[in-house]
């Protein structure tokens, strides 16, 4: 055994022991690149991250080129930084089951926080509900934002019915990091609950969500007054 093995042994253990909770940015990078580069010393490597990209999160969330450009990080290293926070998402969202009762915004927002966690794009992704608020199926509709012309209210409609909905959730992104909802949200979603209530199926909630945040619609009353201006 190398010093950098005992090194490593020392790291792996104190983790063990204690989590990550006296770990430094690079000391956690550090430890995970132990597994993409396993027989190199990564500290340097670690600290350079860091120091290029100026946090652990802002590391993980750097494109691939950019991460190949800082010297000691190949394409198989860039991968796996790339697939931390996507692993721990897909994590996250498996914590989530389809027996779940979505009958609150707040549960509704737990629900559906951690579906957005690393996502650097807008995204809108639609809860399906029984006559309880029993999940039936929660799907990824659109990639892009959900005022764009490419957001297709049709194709809410259609999705809702072939699940046999009695309601929906709808829930999207803000990249900006401020979860407060925009004039053209309040807009495709007044036209989103029309659509739906055509068929005889109610929106129930439409969710923002912004890091760890989010804003629910309907405890804004925005669809008691809609309905009062319908």
């Amino acid at each position: 055994m190398n010093i950098h093995d005992g090194h490593r042994e020392r790291m792996k253990n104190r983790f063990l022991e204690h989590g990550l909770e006296s770990f430094d940015d690079h000391n956690v990078l550090e430890l995970l690149l132990f597994y993409a580069l396993p027989r190199r010393d990564v500290n340097p490597l670690a600290h350079r991250l860091v120091e290029k990209f100026g946090s652990l999160s802002a590391v993980f969330d750097a494109p691939v080129d950019e991460l190949k450009s800082t010297p000691g990080v190949g394409e198989n290293t860039a991968v796996f930084i790339k697939l931390l926070p996507q692993v721990a998402r897909r994590y996250m969202m498996s914590r989530s089951s389809f027996e779940d009762i979505l009958d609150s915004s707040k549960k509704a927002g737990d629900y559906l926080v951690p579906r957005f966690y690393a996502e650097r794009d807008e995204v809108v992704y639609m809860v399906c509900l029984d006559a309880k608020c029993k999940v039936l199926n929660c799907k990824l509709l659109f990639r892009g934002s959900v005022n764009a012309a490419g957001v297709s209210i049709r194709k809410i409609v259609e999705t809702a019915l072939s699940y046999n909905s009695t309601s929906v959730i709808l829930a999207h992104n803000h990249t900006s990091g401020i979860a407060l909802p925009s004039r053209e949200d309040m807009d495709t979603t007044r036209r989103v609950a029309a659509a739906l209530a055509a068929v005889d199926i109610t929106l129930f909630d439409h969710i923002i969500v912004a890091d760890d945040d989010f804003v629910s619609l309907a405890d804004t009353g925005f669809f008691a007054s809609a309905g009062e201006n319908t």
